[in-house]
Formats: C-alpha cells, structure tokens, sequence
C-alpha cells in the first residue's frame, strides 16, 4: 500500500527521501531480496503510478509488478490490489509503504504462520497503559488489561482466496475497518499474532522519518561490518 497525499510532509510521504532513497524503495528492496516472493502489486495515487513503476522497476527488478490506483480508504486500496494479483499466487501479504524498517525474518515468520483458513500480523506487545475513553468525553470508562493487548503492525498475511473473500464481503456488506485482518476475524477466519520487532513502526510525523533514516542508516553501517 503506497497511497495517501502526504499532507504532513508536503509531498507524497512514499516518496519522501529517507536515508537515500524514497520512503518505499527500502520495502521494494527488502521484497525483492526474499525468495518466497514472485509478485508485486503496489496501489498508490494515479499521478503517481509512472513513479511507482519507476521504483520498482529498480528496487525490486526480479519481481513481476504491478501498479494500480489506490481506492478512496485504505480498504479500497488493498481491494484493488488484490484484484491484480495474478492466480499463480497462492498466499499473499498486505504492508505498507510507510514502514521501511520491517525485517525479512519477521516476514518469514509470518507466512510461516499462514494456511488455509487462518491468517496472520506482525504485531508487537503493548507497554502502555490503555485506558478506554468514550467519544466525545474525556472520562475514563475502563482501563485495559494490557497483558492482553498486542499493537498490530504490517505486514498482515492470508491465503489469496481468504484475503479476497473477507474483502468481498465488506463490500457487500458496506463495512469498513482500519487493517485487513479485522475482515478475516469478520468472516469468522482465526488470525494469529506474530511477535515482531518493535522498530517496524509506521513513518507518520516528520520526527517518524528522521528515527527511520537514522536507524537504516545504523544498519547500513553494520552490515559493512
């Protein structure tokens, strides 16, 4: 998924440039790196397909790409794309072009963790509090058991007959939901967390972007060592 305007940056926050390259290059790269994979379909504005296909012509050279216009929400995006994801591909994984730092191992683990009926996300434990607070108020209603609670990250994994049967039935059904797992658990499909690496948070803010460059740029260094 590499849509989205980039208001905050000004620019397209996918081709924003971090430590050298564009903001989604560093996941085109790591993609192409990964045996597993054969295809890729990137959904990102319709200006900025010539772009996309640009980059993935050059960060991900083996891989046989596509690039499709995004939908209005996220979930229209991912829905376009999985419409352009040839049969030949059995299982897939939806990430987004925002999280750069994402590491092949945790990708490995995650389609590990997929079959037929079941899915699965990068996810990490959450450390904080949570305190539940109804809309529109200010008061706390209920504190979370945090022992129970897990942050959900990308990529999200499922077999490409499930993935497109969820998304399906959302839009039959007219619902929305903010990750492509929660349409999985809506057609009644188990999903399991895999622990992931905390460092695989989404570039967001301005600040996001510069812990991004600085991090790949310390793993750079390292594997020069």
């Amino acid at each position: 998924m590499a849509a989205g305007r980039g208001v905050r940056f000004g620019q397209p926050k996918q081709l924003i440039e971090v430590a050298g390259r564009p903001l989604v290059a560093w996941s085109l790269a790591l993609f192409n790196g990964l045996a597993e994979i054969d295809d890729l379909v990137v959904a990102t504005e319709s200006e900025h397909i010539a772009a996309m296909e640009s980059l993935a012509r050059e960060y991900a050279p083996r891989l046989t790409a596509r690039v499709v216009a995004g939908g209005a929400t996220r979930q229209g995006s991912t829905r376009n794309a999985l419409r352009a994801v040839p049969e030949r591909c059995d299982a897939v994984f939806v990430h987004d072009g925002a999280r750069p730092l994402v590491l092949a191992n945790d990708i490995r683990a995650g389609m590990a963790a997929t079959a037929a009926g079941r899915g699965a996300v990068l996810a990490t434990p959450v450390i904080d509090t949570i305190k539940l607070v109804p809309r529109g108020s200010h008061a706390i209603s209920q504190t979370l058991d945090r022992s129970e609670l897990w942050a959900a990250q990308t990529p999200q994994f499922a077999m490409l007959a499930d993935l497109r049967r969820a998304h399906d039935a959302a839009e039959r059904d007219g619902a929305e939901a903010t990750d492509d797992v929660a349409l999985l658990e809506r057609i009644g499909l188990r999903v399991d967390v895999v622990p992931a690496s905390a460092a695989n948070f989404k570039v967001t803010q301005p600040g996001d972007r510069d812990l991004a460059e600085t991090i790949l740029r310390e793993r750079a260094a390292l594997a020069r060592l």
